[in-house]
């Protein structure tokens, strides 16, 4: 019963929701209303005569998302806390703390402090783990105890939390927290400029090309816009950055529905900024959605070469569908396609592997298209850079390393025994490198290959066959050579590590704005867009 009520029954649900709210009922009207009818007698008799006690709300909630999450991840049910995040994440202002913080367990970690905002005035680090709130306790506390902090500008709140064992407490006054779409923009040497963006809220295209004007006024001749990490936002506001540097009329993303008032062709409307400086683009595969719209369309309009590694894939539209009780459905309605008429997507959320992950593209079936010039790019998922650094893909070791917080982890056991170090010169050493990878053997770091899960279906067939016994000993031997590579796995890994490790120190000490100017003489890419852009002759190269 139980199977039904969340694959089979409430399916039609999410499909009234939608066509409610605009699309046609078509053919599947009837369908529509027979599924409606057949799940409200049951959720009905379900509540009614269940042996036990029920809670209406926590079925509802868990039928809603075992439906979604059979489509793509950016198809969600979002109830009136996540309407109020979305706007804040839209905006850039809202009334808290001034951090950014991720629930863990039991806790909040202070992921980040603001710079000169209420937590960062009141000492909190990154990584304190608060535990209590007024009088809330985290733990106990059943909905996001991240709103716990939020409260009207010039309101206390007494907080709790952890530092390196010890418990301690703070009273924060909140304010007003308005997080900056630039958060640096510089000059690198007498004629090139840096622009650093890292979301797309409403104020993306205005800091932008205020930031642009500056470096102008400073003696930019050239310019880079780096949109590494950036994980998109609001389309307009792409569409607005990306006619900063072509002429008004310009075609710059195309939408495709099966709804046919979805489809859409946006243009630039406004007259550009500027429409010869030199210009270099930074992606790599935190660069998503609206940062793809903005590399890839330049990219296709041969206005800027692209430097990095290939970008998420995100080309999927989302818009939010108004539900009762101030709730939404955030709902996928289209594709976005660049000028050349690439899809953006990457995954295939139709075609899943046997662990349901959605499959990539495979690059044989990659389609070629062509640039304004006659260039020759790519479909597949991700806009592909015209200068492909390998060395800035995140491998699969790291990424492991990354999702278990032991970069994080480790960085701020670093900091307390490092108070202060120079960062002009900062570097980490071997003996730092040592001390990492005795901190992952600690903590039982292991990850699974891909080669390790077919072994083991293999010797499951084997066994089915009768055949192990003979096999096992050539399959303990194959396990005992991979655990070894997989050892040399991380020392193979060490600079990228290692960076890894440096960036996450040095926003400890200097928060990120000072991590975007440690970069500036530190990081590869950022090196090499620097030097195509003081050969011109090499610059335009690449886009003819």
């Amino acid at each position: 019963m139980r199977y039904i009520l969340k694959k089979k029954v409430i399916v039609p649900i999410l499909m009234v929701g939608i066509f409610i709210t605009g699309t046609a009922f078509k053919n599947d009207f009837f369908e529509i209303a027979k599924q409606i009818e057949i799940f409200n007698t049951l959720f009905k008799e379900l509540n009614m005569n269940y042996v036990d006690e029920t809670n209406p709300g926590d079925l509802m909630d868990t039928a809603i998302k075992s439906m979604l999450k059979d489509l793509d991840p950016y198809t969600v049910f979002m109830n009136e806390q996540d309407v109020e995040a979305a706007r804040i994440n839209n905006t850039g202002d809202y009334t808290g703390i001034g951090a950014s913080v991720k629930t863990l367990k039991n806790k909040l970690i202070i992921v980040e402090p603001y710079k000169d905002y209420p937590a960062d005035k009141a000492g909190l680090k990154a990584g304190d783990a608060i535990i209590k709130i007024e009088d809330v306790i985290v733990s106990d506390f059943k909905d996001n105890a991240g709103d716990l902090l939020k409260g009207p500008s010039g309101s206390k709140v007494n907080i709790t939390y952890l530092r390196q064992g010890k418990t301690q407490t703070v009273t924060i006054t909140r304010q007003e927290v308005e997080v900056k779409a630039v958060p640096l923009y510089t000059m690198i040497n007498d004629d090139i400029g840096y622009v650093a963006l890292s979301k797309f809220n409403r104020k993306a295209a205005f800091e932008v090309s205020n930031a642009i004007k500056s470096l102008k006024t400073d003696g930019a001749k050239k310019l880079i816009l780096d949109l590494r990490g950036n994980p998109g936002g609001l389309l307009n506001e792409a569409i607005k950055i990306v006619n900063l540097f072509i002429p008004k009329g310009q075609l710059v993303v195309t939408t495709k529905s099966k709804v046919k008032k979805y489809n859409r062709t946006y243009i630039t409307k406004n007259n550009p900024l500027d429409l010869e400086i030199p210009l270099v683009i930074l992606i790599n595969g935190g660069s998503a959605s609206a940062s793809e719209i903005v590399s890839g369309s330049l990219q296709d309009l041969d206005r800027a070469v692209v430097i990095g590694t290939r970008s998420f894939g995100k080309g999927l539209v989302q818009r939010p569908k108004a539900l009762t009780y101030g709730t939404q459905l955030k709902v996928t309605i289209s594709r976005y396609y660049t000028p050349s008429g690439r899809c953006i997507q990457s995954l295939d959320y139709w075609n899943r592997d046997d662990k349901g992950n959605a499959i990539r593209t495979k690059q044989e079936n990659y389609t070629e298209f062509k640039t304004k010039n006659g260039r020759s790019v790519f479909d597949g998922g991700g806009i592909q850079p015209d200068i492909d650094m390998p060395s800035s893909k995140i491998s699969k070791i790291s990424k492991t390393i990354i999702d278990n917080d032991y970069i994080f982890d480790f960085a701020t056991i670093y900091y307390y025994q490092n108070p202060f170090i120079n960062l002009e010169n900062f570097k980490l050493k071997d003996e730092d490198f040592r001390a990492f990878k005795s901190y992952l053997k600690s903590k039982n770091f292991a990850f699974e290959t891909k080669t390790e899960i077919a072994l083991a279906k293999a010797m499951d067939l084997a066994k089915d066959e009768e055949l192990d016994k003979d096999l096992s000993k050539n399959y303990e031997d194959l396990l005992a050579q991979l655990n070894t590579i997989k050892t040399k796995a991380i020392d193979n890994n060490k600079a990228q590590l290692l960076q890894l490790l440096e960036n996450e120190i040095v926003k400890r000490h200097v928060y990120r704005e000072g991590l975007f100017k440690y970069n500036i003489t530190n990081n590869l890419e950022i090196k090499k867009a620097t030097e195509i852009l003081s050969k011109l002759n090499k610059y335009h190269n690449y886009l003819n």
